[in-house]
């Protein structure tokens, strides 16, 4: 009674006490009490106290569920009764339930169980039933802390009760008031049973009732959950083959058909002169019912689509209905169906889909049919979703959130047009989304423009006016060339359009001839609106290769040029965008500014100094320094080198002055001002493909280098750029470093000891690849190998140095691998290689993810060299490193898979478990069994610990890898189940207790 009193105090003060401090310390008092062996005793005491107030209720009840489900195995076998005849007004049954076999229950199990207490109690109806709808949920849930073993029984055991199941639903229909509760228990059940005959479904009453419900507002959600359900179930791999689903398809489908007239009126689209989209509501649907049916279409389509891309006459009924769901104003509603016609596409067009027809002509020609049946509706789709991306009169008043809405709205639409293509062809398609940007007068297409509209045949008349409206609003029924003086001008609809354009840039052929030169003299005729700025800066940057390829009496190039610099000036993102762009001219007409180079270096200088006006961010400006990179290398060498020069200059230059200043200023010097210049040094050094004359400025550069590796050695940021930068001179120069890579290995060498940076480890691993495997550098590159795992390995001594320096860990096994990978015999061989096996032994279980899939990749390299017909002369090495560690490390990747790493690293840890179980075989398998039978049997059943001991014996028999996989997530899932279990396992196993010696 006291522990009680001592609840209900806890709960007033967590609840109602001003202080707190005070409501923080009940707080955490009640989650120490709730994990309790008390806690069981005390809820179910509270919970039949008559004194008990709401608060109180609600706690016990979750306590008695979250116990049940985490802790149940807490509980005496004979505490099961009393409990499950306490727990009828807590939800708490339906986990219990997931915890007890079938003859505890009694005869039939719970749903029978069920079933007599609904009889017995039917003042209880409404939380019968939802107990009935919840049991089948719980069969999935890993809330649970239930094996994985009786997780599988009980699905099996709820799965044979399915029928018993439906008839307690059936004959709850005959109460009006919870027809909703029956429905939603009905799709429950469906979601876990699919073994019902589509047959016994089609006549069930249960069917029928949900397709009845269909018409009433009140049970209109409920019924589509049921009928989306139903739609799944006769697709399901469970279910039988189509064919076989048959009668429940046809019952299925004329009634969702009968839905489309409440989608929407497009009859009624027209209104305010014909020109703005006005979706109404019918019959007073609702947008919620709307989303409903639509939702309904959308299952339809995905669950049917193999019919569906048949492009039989009942098909063409759905795509019409889908159409209409994917012109609604609505984005959330019309994306709906996004996904329907990427898969659609995807199966029209690929050749696995044709197979049936035999002969390769059969096979072209029904490819054929169904690509021209299917072309109307993707060019109908085109139109439908290409005004979604216009810009909110209000944008700018829209919060961050709506901004990024409106983003994600406008890469979904591309995808779909990026889809449309591969139907269409990027041709096409660009031709249906240049119609806006050309003349219209009065808002009435010219008959040019009438002429190019298609007529579909099959598509209902309202949608296609639907898609004339939405093209010729979208268009402000004003487009750019027939824009009058005086008359405000949209720009709006005009950006929209150029936006559609660019995001089809890659399918359009760079012979196209017919609508992008006009699209390309249109753009210098475009107002300088900002947001319509930075498109049409996006699109002439996405079309460079066409506009490499467009015939040279054209004279594209210039006004395009034109646009971009003056798009500098105008704003940041304008400026960013010009810059992005700038980019993709260069490096795909490059060789068309070979005799402008001026003209380019003028730009490049103007945006580099920061003077003149641009307004191209530090970021940004990298993109002009890869434009004049790509540039640059198509010259001829004597050339490139005086344009290379020209690069640097303006980078180079205040280096030389910060360092010509001294070490005092160095160190003082902000980070930002020297990092800015390093990066677009390390731009260049990566772009410039030239080896020769970016090693002759490499070396030219090494004096002003080393003096910023001197002074700034400590500062983490300056570092990093610079050995960035270092990076690519050594991935570009290779051999033509010439004294400055012995030079620089010297100095990360020394800098390393000194200041702990990572990125050193990380230009090493640059330098490893490229001279790991030349004899010629062998001596640079042992000293360096030793010198910095030396250090590293008295770095990271303890699990919580590798907490605390995660970069460290990740860099240092990074560059271990490489050396494995590129030079064996100067690593291997080395006196500091058990060293650093020791080091990865005691870092295993780092939380970082990174730095943990850096070390195991680590250790499985080194079982794969062992274990390959390259590595046997390493073999008596890694051997006698391996083996005297072998049972310790066994253990540390036991305890890794149990609980000691987070589940999302089971696979590398599984890989490096197999590789060294193929390594050494039996050595492994008695290893693994003296840590197993650490683990105590509450824990761990012998059953559980021989299922695992067994499929690891297979794997060093050399058996399917997926067997182990299997087992292994079973281990982990089973050692997981809940925190005690998983504490008890790791106190067990204690990896890291764990402690390292060299071992001879």
């Amino acid at each position: 009674m006291e522990l009680e009193n001592t609840v209900k105090e806890a709960l007033n003060a967590l609840y109602h006490h001003p202080d707190d401090a005070v409501r923080g310390r009940a707080d955490r008092w009640l989650q120490d009490f709730q994990r309790t062996i008390d806690a069981w005793q005390v809820s179910d005491n509270l919970l039949h106290d008559a004194n008990s107030n709401m608060e109180t209720l609600i706690f016990c009840s979750q306590t008695l569920r979250s116990k049940v489900q985490r802790d149940f195995e807490e509980l005496p076998s004979e505490a099961f009764r009393p409990l499950r005849d306490s727990l009828y007004i807590c939800v708490a049954v339906a986990a219990l339930a997931v915890h007890v076999s079938v003859e505890d229950w009694g005869d039939g199990g719970i749903v029978n169980w069920l079933s007599s207490e609904m009889k017995s109690h039917p003042e209880y109806m409404r939380s019968f039933l939802e107990l009935l709808t919840v049991l089948p949920q719980e069969a999935h849930s890993y809330k649970i802390a239930a094996r994985p073993e009786r997780r599988r029984q009980f699905e099996k055991e709820l799965i044979s009760s399915a029928e018993v199941a439906l008839s307690l639903l059936t004959a709850c229909l005959g109460f009006d008031n919870f027809k909703e509760e029956v429905l939603e228990g009905f799709a429950s059940w469906l979601r876990l049973s699919r073994g019902i005959p589509a047959s016994t479904l089609a006549s069930h009453p249960l069917v029928h009732a949900a397709l009845s419900s269909l018409s009433s507002e009140q049970l209109l959600e409920a019924a589509v959950n049921v009928i989306s359900e139903l739609i799944h179930f006769t697709v399901s791999g469970g279910s039988g083959d189509l064919s076989a689903q048959m009668p429940l398809i046809h019952v299925l489908v004329p009634h969702v058909m009968s839905l489309k007239e409440q989608l929407g009126d497009s009859s009624k689209i027209l209104h305010n002169l014909g020109y703005l989209f006005d979706l109404v509501k019918i019959n007073g649907q609702d947008e919620e019912d709307v989303k409903a049916i639509a939702r309904l279409f959308a299952d339809m389509g995905d669950s049917y689509i193999e019919l569906i891309a048949t492009g039989s006459d009942d098909s063409m009924l759905i795509i019409q209905a889908l159409l209409e769901v994917a012109s609604h104003p609505e984005y959330d509603i019309s994306s709906m169906t996004y996904n329907f016609w990427h898969n659609l596409q995807t199966i029209l067009t690929r050749r696995e889909s044709y197979l049936t027809y035999g002969s390769e002509g059969s096979i072209e020609a029904e490819r054929n049919r169904r690509l021209h049946v299917f072309r109307a509706p993707f060019e109908m789709l085109v139109s439908l979703v290409s005004f979604r991306v216009e810009y909110p009169k209000d944008y700018e008043e829209l919060s961050e959130e709506d901004h990024k809405d409106f983003k994600h709205t406008r890469y979904a639409v591309s995808d779909v047009l990026i889809d449309a293509t591969t139907i269409l062809g990027g041709e096409q398609t660009l031709k249906i989304l240049s119609m806006k940007l050309f003349q219209v007068d009065k808002g009435w297409p010219k008959i040019g423009y009438a002429k190019s509209l298609p007529r579909y045949e099959g598509i209902d008349v309202d949608i296609q006016l639907a898609c004339v409206c939405l093209m010729l609003h979208s268009s402000g029924h004003m487009a750019v060339g027939n824009h009058r003086h005086g008359e405000s001008f949209k720009w709006q609809p005009v950006e929209a359009a150029l936006f559609c354009i660019q995001a089809v840039a890659k399918t359009v052929s760079t012979q196209e001839a017919e609508v992008l030169p006009q699209i390309m003299a249109l753009l210098p005729k475009l107002p300088y609106e900002p947001y319509l700025l930075q498109t049409v800066c996006s699109t002439i940057g996405a079309y460079s290769k066409w506009i490499d390829a467009a015939p040279v009496e054209l004279s594209i190039l210039p006004p395009l040029v034109d646009i971009l610099t003056k798009s500098m000036s105008a704003s940041e993102d304008s400026a960013a965008a010009a810059a992005v762009a700038f980019k993709y001219i260069c490096e795909d007409c490059s060789r068309k500014f070979l005799g402008a180079l001026d003209g380019l270096f003028h730009i490049y200088h103007i945006a580099i100094s920061g003077e003149g006006g641009y307004k191209v961010s530090s970021d940004d400006s990298m993109h002009l320094v890869e434009a004049l990179s790509v540039v640059i290398k198509e010259l001829p060498p004597e050339h490139a080198k005086k344009a290379l020069e020209l690069v640097c200059l303006p980078i180079i230059t205040p280096l030389q002055e910060f360092t010509n200043q001294g070490g005092g200023s160095i160190q003082e010097t902000p980070a930002s001002q020297l990092t800015i210049h390093i990066d677009r040094l390390a731009c260049i050094f990566r772009n410039v493909s030239l080896p020769e004359i970016v090693a002759e400025a490499v070396n030219r550069f090494w004096p002003i280098f080393k003096t910023i590796f001197d002074h700034r050695g400590w500062d983490m940021r300056t570092m990093e750029s610079l050995c960035r930068a270092c990076k690519y001179a050594v991935r570009t120069c290779g051999r033509f470093m010439g004294v400055a890579i012995g030079s620089m290995l010297e100095e990360i060498q020394v800098l390393y000891q000194q200041h702990n940076q990572p990125c050193f480890l990380y230009l090493s691993s640059e330098v490893i690849k490229m001279f790991g495997s030349d004899p010629s550098c062998a001596d640079y590159l042992r000293n360096l190998i030793e010198s910095l795992f030396s250090h590293t390995t008295k770095l990271l001594t303890t699990i919580q140095d590798f907490t605390a320096r995660p970069d460290i860990a990740d860099d240092c096994f990074l560059l271990a691998s490489r050396c494995i990978r590129y030079c064996p015999d100067l690593f291997v061989l080395s006196s500091i290689f058990p060293s650093l096996i020791d080091c990865s032994m005691v870092g295993i279980t780092i939380q970082h993810r990174d730095a943990c899939k850096s070390l195991l990749n680590f250790l499985s390299d080194v079982f794969d060299l062992a274990n390959s017909s390259a590595g046997e002369k390493y073999q008596s090495i890694i051997n006698g490193t391996i083996i005297p560690r072998g049972a310790t490390l066994t253990r540390i990747l036991i305890a890794s898979l149990t609980g000691a790493l987070p589940s999302s690293r089971l696979e590398e840890v599984t890989y490096v478990l197999l590789s060294l179980t193929r390594t050494y075989g039996v050595r492994v398998l008695v290893w693994a069994k003296e840590s197993i039978s650490l683990i105590p049997h509450t824990a761990l059943t012998e059953a559980e610990s021989s299922t695992f001991l067994k499929a690891l014996s297979d794997a060093a028999s050399g058996s399917e890898s997926s067997a182990l996989t299997e087992t292994l997530e079973e281990l982990s899932d089973v050692c997981r189940r809940s925190r005690a279990v998983q504490d008890v396992v790791q106190g067990a196993l204690r990896p890291l207790d764990l402690k390292f010696t060299a071992v001879s």
